[in-house]
């Protein structure tokens, strides 16, 4: 960390800065590519397969996208995103990806100091966020090329490591080691903070001399922590504008049982490769339970699998539901996940197992844990079922931390009588600016606007950032 940004910490009266983004995942790398004044335009000679956004992209040749109306350019595009400029950046970096091409993307970039906007990226982790505390050797949904942050490939970076793609994807070590060294490639380590956990964002109007605010408008005060060598300094920030790039990672769903809280119970895959590590679990133990049906789910099963431990896989879907992520996803593309799909098909309890040490419960509802590992489920006949087990994964998604918020988040959320969820109940958010409708300066990207795969959080920090350049432009000196 920098000289400059430890001053940011520790002093409480600077002046506010324009913007501080709060995530240091893919999302908020990609929105501090962009307000470090790296502005994309479209190459004089490039030709877009889509003949209106071709059409339109003529219509104002010279003039960075950022510059041009998102709206305009985004409408009558489709694709597998709800967002449209998501699916306007992605046109852009990825022209026929959809169609099995590998056109290259027809943005050139400039860097353009004076468009430089100055912020600070705080994450818990290292650039990269949660990809750092992925299981390293995990191959990851979505193919290696969509992984990528604009302006270096990750096939090209790959290449220059001397790593290749599997089945045309990634593993999550690649893909964190590939966002630690785009930060630094593009030169914007001084903007990023890792160690810093946020604990307060509030809106008002500050005491002048605890800021160095020229006026007396509203502004955000961030508050937190930063950890270094065991010891916590905590900081305050003054700001005009914040950025909500923190993903979903945070804190993993519970089934809200009895017994969920003893010590053999677990919500994050790394308890199986730890217990693993040290033995507690082998091939002679009693089954590992894992309870859900999504992909982590599968990772879990697999990383089983490998050792030879055995698994109990419970679930409340039917095995072919057609909301399970499995009926889904292209079997040449993802082998793995439908081979666990296949034995969870294949496998239940009540048969013989084709699979040596795999049992699958479909459509069983969990009841209550007990002190001696045990796992009491119910059927849908409503027969009762115990099974001993030697460790329990509960698998079933995460949702956002954003305790620090009021309301922890559900008063920015499109129906703020519900909790926060990236896929049911998001921020409400304008879809060209990713700004709050509830907020004004507080904007949202990446999972928390409902934006889950990171070929399409780039689209959340094009509109963000090209939101950000009109304000700072029009802000009196």
């Amino acid at each position: 960390m920098s000289s400059s940004r430890k001053d940011h910490l520790g002093a409480s009266s600077s002046e506010p800065l324009p913007v501080i983004i709060v995530g240091n995942g893919p999302s908020g790398i990609c929105l501090s590519y962009l307000l470090s004044g790296y502005t994309p335009y479209m190459k004089p000679d490039a030709v877009h397969p889509h003949p209106l956004l071709q059409r339109k992209l003529t219509e104002a040749p010279g003039v960075s996208i950022l510059d041009q109306d998102l709206d305009y350019l985004s409408e009558g595009l489709e694709g597998r995103s709800q967002s449209p400029v998501a699916l306007l950046f992605d046109a852009l970096l990825r022209p026929d990806t959809d169609f099995g091409g590998n056109m290259k993307s027809v943005l050139t970039w400039k860097h353009r100091k004076e468009h430089a906007i100055p912020h600070v990226v705080l994450g818990r982790n290292l650039p990269g966020g949660a990809w750092h505390s992925i299981e390293g050797s995990m191959v990851t949904l979505s193919q290696g090329q969509w992984m990528g942050l604009p302006d270096l490939e990750v096939k090209d970076w790959m290449q220059k490591k001397r790593r290749g793609l599997r089945n045309s994807r990634a593993t999550a070590g690649d893909i964190a080691h590939y966002y630690r060294d785009y930060v630094v490639k593009k030169g914007l380590g001084h903007n990023f903070v890792s160690g810093a956990v946020v604990t307060a964002v509030e809106w008002g109007t500050p005491d002048p001399s605890s800021c160095g605010a020229q006026d007396s408008s509203p502004l955000f005060q961030v508050s937190g922590f930063l950890t270094r060598n065991q010891a916590q300094q905590p900081f305050s920030l003054w700001a005009r504008n914040v950025v909500l790039a923190t993903g979903t990672f945070d804190s993993p769903a519970r089934l809200g049982i009895p017994g969920e809280a003893l010590p053999f119970i677990h919500h994050e895959l790394s308890a199986l490769e730890a217990a693993t590590r040290v033995g507690a679990v082998t091939p002679a133990s009693d089954p590992v339970l894992i309870i859900g049906a999504g992909l982590s789910a599968a990772d879990a099963v697999l990383y089983a699998r490998h050792y030879n431990i055995p698994v109990i896989h419970a679930f409340r879907r039917a095995v072919d539901d057609p909301g399970l992520v499995f009926n889904q996803l292209p079997k040449m593309l993802y082998p793995e996940y439908h081979k666990v799909h296949q034995m969870m098909r294949e496998q239940s309890i009540l048969s013989p197992s084709p699979y040596e040490g795999y049992r699958s419960l479909p459509r069983h509802q969990l009841l209550c844990f007990k002190e001696d590992c045990q796992a009491v489920f119910q059927d849908l006949e409503g027969v009762e079922k115990v099974f001993g087990v030697s460790l329990v994964l509960v698998l079933i998604g995460s949702h956002p931390d954003l305790s620090f918020l009021p309301g922890a988040g559900a008063d920015f959320a499109v129906d703020p009588d519900q909790p926060l969820s990236a896929k049911r109940n998001p921020i409400d958010v304008d879809p060209f600016t990713y700004q709050s409708t509830r907020q004004e300066g507080l904007y949202a990207m990446g999972p928390l606007a409902g934006d889950n795969f990171v070929r399409f959080v780039q689209g959340g920090a094009l509109a963000v950032a090209s939101s950000l350049l009109r304000k700072e432009t029009r802000k009196p000196p």
